[in-house]
């Protein structure tokens, strides 16, 4: 049986821009909140900027992101047949969407 998630996401570049969206996604049940996320890009909106690398760089902490006002990776919160808010870290500067900077500033790249 499938279920759906109501997931109000951040979007946009700045907070003062920027507004929730809403999404309705189906899921099975264990399925991550990173799965919800991918199936938005994959099936409704390309646009959406996620980060994550649990598979490919062996790195881990990229998806990290407020649910419900609490600090959680996404792929390990599992998607709720419910309304579930999802909004990038308060604490960190905001890139575009759920996406904020995470590299300290001596690793950034700098546009020369």
């Amino acid at each position: 049986m499938t279920n759906m998630a109501n997931l109000k996401v951040w979007r946009g570049a700045t907070p003062e821009t920027g507004r929730f969206e809403a999404y309705a996604v189906p899921f099975e049940p264990g399925q991550s909140v990173l799965d919800g996320l991918r199936w938005i890009r994959a099936c409704k909106d390309p646009t959406l900027a996620i980060r994550f690398s649990c598979i490919n760089a062996n790195a881990c902490k990229e998806c990290m992101i407020e649910i419900d006002g609490k600090t959680v990776y996404a792929c390990t919160a599992r998607l709720e047949a419910r309304e579930m808010t999802l909004a990038p870290l308060p604490n960190k500067r905001l890139v575009r969407d759920l996406v904020t900077e995470i590299a300290p500033p001596a690793e950034r790249f700098v546009k020369g």
